[in-house]
């Protein structure tokens, strides 16, 4: 009876170790990806050109994306990226919407001024999990991958819009 018991007991701490891991994933917050990674190390540490793009271009995913900048991003549908300026008008110096102030202090974040809003899908878009940062408006290369807090499914017809500040990117922390 007691070899029985023991081998339940296992079963079942097996089960919970389990259940705990798929409960206790971390939400990411944001993510530089490797490609981005790459181009910080090279400008900071070995002098070279960081190419940073004058245009942010947003795009969505409807498999999570990640480090390497992998994802599959959405397509059809009247679904493009959306592009965005790199300037202080247009992303925020400090996590307070609206700032026009570059960077100080000790938090490294930065989030959208004005509303995201990308075109009106003409069909459905599927399941969106995360967004990425590119440097073009098609294929290029991701900078940024951030999982959304929530998925939200994207049916034809539906208003597609990031408001002032729901995009925050920080670097470290």
């Amino acid at each position: 009876m007691k070899s029985s018991k023991s081998f339940l007991h296992r079963i079942v701490a097996g089960l919970a170790l389990a259940a705990a891991a798929l409960l206790s994933v971390p939400a990411q917050a944001g993510a530089l990806t490797d490609f981005a990674e790459n181009k910080i190390l090279d400008a900071v540490i070995r002098a070279q050109t960081l190419g940073a793009p004058a245009t942010w271009y947003i795009g969505l995913d409807t498999v999570a994306c990640g480090e390497t900048g992998s994802g599959t991003e959405v397509t059809g549908g009247s679904y493009a990226r959306v592009a965005v300026a790199s300037s202080l008008a247009n992303w925020a110096g400090s996590q307070s919407a609206g700032s026009t102030a570059a960077s100080s202090g000790t938090n490294g974040t930065t989030s959208n001024n004005g509303a995201i809003t990308f075109p009106t899908p003409s069909a459905g878009w599927g399941t969106v999990v995360s967004m990425r940062w590119w440097d073009a408006s098609t294929a290029g290369n991701a900078w940024i991958c951030t999982s959304l807090g929530v998925s939200k499914t994207i049916n034809t017809g539906d208003g597609v819009s990031f408001p002032a500040a729901a995009l925050t990117f920080q670097v470290d922390n």
